[in-house]
């Protein structure tokens, strides 16, 4: 190795920015560092990061966007990372990033970390990360200025530290490149391991570290002048005797637990666990048995009852074994070897007390004995609290085996500093599991003593988890404020963690090196602070180690400013690598295993099969052939050489290889990561729901109005077919825009009013011309009428009728009575003509009524009776209209009538009264009227309405029971026509004309189509209709049938396409593919660009915002939104669509192309959207030979599926199992699973869609949902004998496929199809589903141990706390039947779904077909057909109980409520329903929220038809 300069040019040297407040000696630091690579060996707590957040300063400058150059400053400690990127943010204005794991950044690609490095000047993150973005080529050195290196002794070996310095740094380094980043290392020690007493060893390990980090190491003189700043503190030898536990205890102990070691792992054999399973099963009741053996032997009996508790606690918020792959049933095994663990332990500790009772427990507890159990339960506790409390007499304690020498040594150390104001300290431990049970320890004992108050962090060395990032960080925050005063923690808070509080740190187990020594002892930092050392009295060689450690930062400041002139030896890097040349992704020797195992995690899998390589190693030729899953488009790799590094060679000529063919992206990342984060950003695409609602131009007026202008015709049929004393009248509409016959015929319909069925046709009469005159008297006409119907107020409709002129942009037609005979309608001038306002009494001559005629007084003034007959008149006090249907003589003012009370009064008392009106001329006659007609929806089903019968009206009378009218209050606003029954006719016309609105936006959404595509068909409007009608417009169609119809073929289509066009992508890759085609977001982002959300009709139809035609206010609303060069739509408001709703219309369009023009305009149809798909037949290329004969029996199997292969060996790859590793057979079924899949969904939908033509919208969807799933297609493949075919190679899957197909045998169901497979076809056995009594009461018995933990802790330690025995009742026996059902679940519920392998080889079994028909989907559909028999009909569908339920309540009305919660991986599904006052509420449990939730819906369903059974009015339809 040659020596290296570390200095830089002092041309390029950026000038220094020092804080004000800096120190001395951080000054010099800060020089250094600017001349040359530099690793600052200062003591804890002399501010190191303030000496590289002032390097960071100094170089803003060139960091400052948009420079292209960034600092990142790495860190070993994810608490770190947030520390320090907050001493940045605080001294420096620039942009700061922070990073770590849990934020899913392994898993961002390129395009997310170029944003990031845009977007920030320095990023903070741990050290893996960055080490993972250099070798995937994120990172660049040339591109960053400063990196900086937070505890940098970790340097060392392969650990990241040192991988990117000896990986890149040196390597670009030795390659003459010299645009390298500065260097800055921080560390209190210069070494990492033991120590010796040589200091030449000293020596060694230094120059390494300064070799490695290609950085000279800058220090103080001497402590002293460190003194002068920081504070040091004391350190401080505990010596304890080491005094084991009794003998004859722990020597019981011992043999107890032992013996329940064996008994829990036999008991394993009785599960159906895999044998992978079953060995993590075993060594995670190892682990804790060793454990419970280590707190037994070091702490005592006390803590380790404490410990088996703590592991048994069955809360996920508590629950820190590292399961891995354990699955529930292996879960609870562990958890339950605690729980019986305590109970032995529990057993020595209270000398068998406590198992006499709790054997007595076992015999008392009868039915639900809730006052036998509380009342046992508090005498228990007497018990406990007796013989169980830790502390009292801690010397007596130590005697029993209670606490050890060594725990008490720690009490006693701790109760010295009681009399500390503001303590703080940190007890060093080195396992978790004594971290955990002292805490337990010191939060029980201290608060007798003082109020300090205790809580723990621990890390994730050992078989335990870590806690999560928050509750540590909310630990710290509470410790730094005082809140928490002790903290017993492992060595995770040994680095960095700044307190400066803290003044006492006790190292309850002795530091494991020099490092860590010196940073633990750094954790004081408070000014006559303590450190102390506890040591074995009788353990010499620890002490002797610590009394090193004590002189070790003096021998490394002499070693290190000795050799300070000494230039750095460069490393040669021999390792070899790969690099892909355009974006610098390197993989080397020692990376390349690592990554081989990160590229099979990501291949698919299931519960049977984890895809992982193998290695079969010849070491007499020297040789290793790597073996691959079969998903991976490589199958075997050999090569030869030093027998040493064969693996790592072999794994870095598969990435080689893996990455040529594309498997491995250009940034050395499986393909399928790549995908994933592109359909992700995919799905957090912005979506704007605010979209538009088209108005079609055809109801428009677009330019001016002529002299005499054409109109078109149609006469508006109406046919009554309900008998009701007043007809209806055909009404004429007129419009400038001639209507297509398919329109016409489209109108042909019938609604459902109150009465009964009214038949609606439109067909067209003739044209006709009109100027100005006739078309502004039309207009105020319709505007009166349908404000009358409509808004019921006609306080502002004068001065809307004054403003009214013609213009463009205004919704422009007319809705004019007919008159005439049906085959020679004609409009009637008469009524349109008659519209008058407030007509003043003048001579009236020529009355009709002649010697009957008389003057009346309304509030306008004198009137003839004549004009009030069949007038339409207001009362102003209220605005409500009536329609005068006569004069009643005989009453008036005067004349009684009884009012609710039975009080009778005279009209005119009761207006004086009620209204404070004053009946003038009381002598006058009443008027006769009726309520005018309510404009409503007719296009859904209406419920009946009473309607309101003949009123006499007052002027002033509201909508009181009969009463007469006091016509010198109204005020006529319509005369000399019949507007009853002209009004009655009208109040249909909304709701038709809103059905015709929109047919002619389907109308232009297919012109628009055909503007783009004309090769396409033309489809029926009421297709295209349907495909944009939600279901919430509640109308009698929707698009829920052809979306499920566009659905399964688009997912074909898209399956398909794939499959050729990637024939070496595996089933994910292929599945990330699809999702990127037929997502939501994608269909709602094609949509989008097509225009589509403006035509979808969203809501249901609300005639009080039907626009008026002619209304000059409605249409000053419109605004032009063009659909292509030629055509144009209105844009009449906005509303909200969901991104869901676009692309359901999307699948719709594509089910209604389908569906009338074959599969050919669907193409057409997804081409013009966007979905660009290839149906041309492509060969499967498939480069190897196979004998399939030889693997299975091709005879059978064709007899069976009536079909002949051309290629037998896709019968061989579709039954091939992941877990059948021959290399034979290159591929297993997956790839043909992701195909069949697809086709049979589409097969199956176009067969119920032609076989059940006007099957009401949904059922189409229910029907499919219950005939394609895999349940469905696992009992076929049963019934079929498809099962015993199958290859695989694993032991729990063909026992889950024996008792499978046991099962079936014995249920013998007639069906395939359905809901209920699920339960009445297990996915285990169930021979082991009862539980024998023996397990029972073992269940009783260590179940007992666990609730009066529970109840001790709220009875006994916080009596306080309880003021009612419910509270109590509640969350003990939520916590019994918890631990019940998960001991259920030890013998009758497997992780696994046997259904999902078996329904996949029938869904494998159809792409093999299809591929080697020429994908012929009718040669399919006629193999598969007879393994689904029978199928599904409208007669035999089940509804999933969930819908059947959730469709139940918004019928009738009902309260659904429901919530879900998860207990490690059982999932709780709670549903309440309250239905006519009752409360019908059941929660299921399982092993997914899926199933519970299916299994709560039924149970609700069941108790709901009970009641409807039971009662004898069927309250529940």
């Amino acid at each position: 190795m040659e020596p290296v300069s570390v200095d830089i040019d002092k041309t390029q040297q950026p000038p220094a920015d020092p804080l004000p407040f800096a120190r001395s000696y951080q000054l010099e630091a800060l020089e250094k560092a600017l001349k040359q690579n530099t690793i600052v060996f200062l003591e804890t707590g002399s501010g190191k990061t303030l000496i590289a957040t002032m390097l960071l300063r100094s170089y803003a400058h060139l960091l400052r966007k948009p420079s292209r150059y960034i600092a990142v400053f790495l860190v070993p400690e994810v608490l770190l990372a947030r520390q320090q990127a907050g001493v940045v943010r605080m001294h420096t204005d620039m942009n700061v990033g922070v990073y770590w794991g849990d934020m899913g950044v392994d898993f961002w690609h390129a395009a997310t970390w170029k944003q990031e490095i845009l977007e920030h000047e320095v990023l903070v993150m741990t050290h893996q990360i960055f080490l993972n973005g250099l070798r995937q080529g994120y990172f660049k050195l040339d591109l960053i200025k400063v990196l900086i290196f937070d505890e940098c002794h970790h340097a060392r070996g392969n650990h990241p530290y040192a991988c990117i310095m000896t990986e890149f740094f040196h390597r670009e380094l030795g390659s003459g490149h010299h645009d390298l980043p500065r260097i800055f290392g921080m560390t209190a020690s210069l070494i990492k391991s033991k120590g010796a007493n040589s200091e030449s060893y000293y020596r060694q390990q230094i120059c390494l570290l300064e070799n490695i980090m290609n950085s000279k190491v800058h220090t103080c003189d001497s402590e002293t002048v460190l003194a002068k700043f920081i504070p040091f503190s004391t350190p401080k030898f505990l010596f304890y005797e080491h005094m084991k536990i009794p003998d004859s205890v722990y020597a019981c102990l011992e043999k107890e637990l032992g013996n329940l070691k064996a008994k829990h792992e036999l008991f394993l054999e009785k599960l159906d666990l895999s044998e992978r399973a079953a060995e993590s099963v075993c060594s995670k009741i190892s682990k804790v048995h060793s454990a419970l053996m280590f707190c037994l032997g070091e702490l005592g009996v006390w803590l380790a009852l404490q410990a088996a508790q703590f592991l048994s606690h069955s809360d996920s918020d508590s629950d820190f074994i590292a399961w891995g792959r354990v699955d529930v049933a292996g879960e609870t095994t562990v958890k339950k070897f605690c729980w019986d663990a305590s109970l032995v332990i529990s057993n020595f500790f209270s000398a068998g007390t406590f198992s006499n009772l709790a054997r007595e427990f076992v015999e008392i507890i009868t039915g639900d004995s809730l006052l036998t159990f509380l009342v046992f339960l508090f005498l228990y506790c007497i018990v406990y609290r007796l013989e169980c409390c830790i502390g009292d007499n801690t010397e007596a304690d130590v005697g029993a085996g209670h606490i050890t020498e060594k725990v008490l040594c720690l009490i006693k150390s701790l109760l010295l500093y009681r009399d500390l104001k503001d303590m703080r300290c940190i007890v060093f431990v080195e396992r978790v599991i004594t971290a955990v049970v002292l805490e337990s320890l010191l939060r029980e004992l201290l608060p007798k003593h003082s109020g300090w108050k205790t809580k723990y962090i621990a890390g994730n060395n050992s078989g335990l988890q870590s806690q999560t990032r928050q509750m540590q960080n909310e630990i710290m925050e509470e410790f730094r404020k005082g809140m928490v005063n002790i903290i017993v923690a492992t060595s995770i808070l040994e680095e960095g963690l700044d307190v400066q509080s803290c003044n006492l740190v006790i190292r309850f187990d002795p530091p494991a090196s020099v490092s860590s020594f010196i940073q633990s002892r750094g954790r004081a930092r408070m000014q006559n602070s303590d450190y102390l050392l506890m040591v074995n009295r009788e353990d010499l060689t620890t002490h002797a180690r610590l009394e090193n450690y004590l002189s070790s930062s003096d021998i490394m400041r002499r070693e290190s400013l000795s050799h300070t002139s000494t230039p750095c030896l460069a490393l040669q890097n021999e390792d070899e690598f790969y690099c892909v040349e355009g974006t610098g992704a390197v993989v080397t020797l020692s990376s390349s295993i690592s990554l081989i195992c990160f590229y099979c995690s990501h291949l698919p899998s299931d519960g049977y099969f984890k895809p992982a390589h193998k290695y079969i190693i010849d070491k007499e030729m020297m040789n290793c052939t790597l073996l691959l899953p079969k998903s991976s488009p490589i199958q075997d790799i050999c090569v030869e050489g030093n027998i040493k590094i064969l693996k790592q060679k072999a794994c870095l000529e598969a990435c080689k290889q893996l990455h040529l063919i594309g498997a491995l992206t250009d940034n050395l990342v499986p393909d399928i990561v790549e995908e994933q984060a592109v359909v992700q950003e995919v799905g957090n695409e912005r979506y704007d729901d605010d979209q538009p609602i088209y108005l079609p131009p055809e109801l428009v007026s677009q330019g001016p109005q002529d002299l005499k202008t054409k109109y078109h015709c149609y006469l508006i049929e109406l046919n009554q077919k309900f008998d009701y004393d007043v007809p209806v009248h055909d009404i004429v509409l007129v419009m400038k825009t001639e209507l297509e016959s398919d329109v016409l015929s489209s109108m042909g319909f019938e609604l459902e009013v109150e009465r009964g069925l009214l038949a609606v046709n439109l067909r067209y009469i003739g044209d006709i011309y009109l100027d100005q005159v006739p078309v502004l008297l039309c207009r105020r006409f319709q505007i009166t009428l349908f404000k009358v119907l409509i808004d019921r107020d006609v306080n502002k409709l004068e001065e809307l009728l004054k403003g009214l002129e013609l213009g463009t942009g205004v919704v422009d037609y007319f809705l004019l009575p007919a008159t005439g005979s049906r085959s020679q309608p004609f409009i009637d001038w008469a009524p349109i003509s008659s519209v008058l306002f407030s007509c003043k009494y003048e001579d009236h001559f020529n009355c009709s009524w002649k010697e009957n005629a008389h003057v009346v007084h309304t509030k306008g003034g004198p009137v003839c009776v004549c004009m009030l007959q069949n007038s339409l008149v207001c009362t102003p006090h209220n605005g409500s209209l009536y329609c005068i249907t006569g004069v009643s003589e005989d009453l008036n003012g005067r004349s009684l009538f009884k009012q609710k009370d039975g009080v009778p009064t005279t009209y005119k008392e009761y207006y004086a009264k009620r209204h404070s009106i004053q009946l003038c001329f009381d002598q006058e006659p009443l008027l006769k009227g009726r309520h005018i007609f309510p404009a409503q929806n007719f296009l859904f089903r209406c419920r009946k309405q009473k309607e309101k019968g003949l009123v006499f009206l007052s002027c002033l009378a509201m909508d009181y029971l009969p009463l007469p009218l006091g016509h010198e209050y109204c005020d006529t606003t319509i005369e000399n026509f019949q507007p009853f029954l002209t009004l009655y006719s009208y109040t249909f016309i909304p709701s038709l004309m809103h059905r015709l609105e929109s047919l002619l936006v389907a109308v232009n959404l297919k012109k628009m189509l055909s503007d783009h595509c004309m090769q396409i068909v033309d489809i029926p409007v009421m297709k295209v209709l349907e495909a944009i009608t939600t279901k919430k417009c509640q109308e009698k169609f929707d698009l829920e049938s052809l979306e499920t119809l566009g659905d399964s073929f688009l997912k074909y289509a898209a399956s398909q396409h794939l499959f050729k066009l990637h024939q070496n992508h595996h089933e994910g890759l292929l599945t990330l593919n699809k999702v990127k085609i037929i997502s939501n977001a994608a269909l709602c982002r094609r949509g989008c660009d097509r225009k589509l959300p403006g035509f979808i009709r969203s809501e249901s139809f609300n005639p009080k915002l039907w626009m008026v035609p002619g209304d000059k206010f409605g249409g000053d609303f419109l605004s032009e939104e063009p659909l292509s060069e030629c055509r144009k739509v209105y844009i009449r408001g906005r509303r909200k669509v969901r991104s869901k709703k676009v692309a359901d219309v999307v699948e719709a369009l594509i089910g209604a192309y389908l569906g009338t023009g074959g599969e050919v305009q669907a193409l057409l149809f997804m081409d013009w959207i966007g979905i660009k798909v290839d149906f041309t037949i492509a060969p499967y290329e498939r480069n190897f030979q196979l004998q399939a004969e030889k693997f299975v029996n091709v005879r059978d199997l064709e007899s069976l599926l009536n079909y002949s292969f051309h290629d037998p060996s896709l019968l061989v790859e579709a039954l091939t199992h992941g877990s059948y590793m021959l290399p034979e057979i290159p591929r297993c079924y997956q790839r043909l699973e992701f195909l069949g899949d697809a086709v049979l969904d589409y097969l199956v939908t176009m067969h119920l869609y032609k076989e059940y033509p006007g099957m009401s919208p949904g059922l189409l969807t229910d029907m499919r949902s219950a005939s394609v799933n895999n349940d469905c297609y696992a009992q076929s493949a049963i019934k079929g004998g498809l099962h015993k075919h199958i290859l695989y190679n694993s032991q729990a899957l063909h026992k889950h496929i024996v008792d499978t197909a046991e099962i079936f045998q014995k249920t013998s169901l007639g069906s395939t199809f359905g809901w209920e497979s699920e339960t009445s076809f297990p996915k285990v056995s169930t021979k082991h589903i009862k539980v024998k009594y023996v397990c029972c009461k073992a269940l009783w018995f260590c179940t007992f141990s666990y609730i009066v933990n529970s109840v001790i802790r709220a009875l006994i330690l916080a009596p306080w706390k309880v003021s009612d025995m419910e509270e109590l009742r509640l969350p003990v026996f939520a916590n019994f039947v918890q631990l019940c059902n998960m001991q259920l679940i030890i013998h009758g519920q497997s992780e696994f779904s046997t259904i999902t392998v078996l329904g996949d080889v029938i869904e494998s079994l159809a792409g093999a077909i299809l591929v080697d028909s020429g994908y012929n989907k009718e040669i399919v559909f006629q193999s598969i057909r007879p393994l689904l028999e029978p199928l599904i009909t409208p007669e035999t569908v089940r509804l999933h109980p969930a819908r059947e339920l959730t469709e139940l309540c918004q019928k009738q009305s009902f309260d659904y409520k429901k919530s879900v919660s998860h207990n490690g991986r059982i999932a709780s599904f709670t549903i309440v329903v309250e239905a006519n006052g009752e409360i019908f509420k059941h929660t299921a449990t399982a092993a997914d929220k899926k199933t519970a939730k299916k299994l709560a819906s039924r149970e609700v369903l069941k108790s709901l038809k009970l009641v409807a059974s039971s009662s004898n009015t069927s309250k529940i339809d």
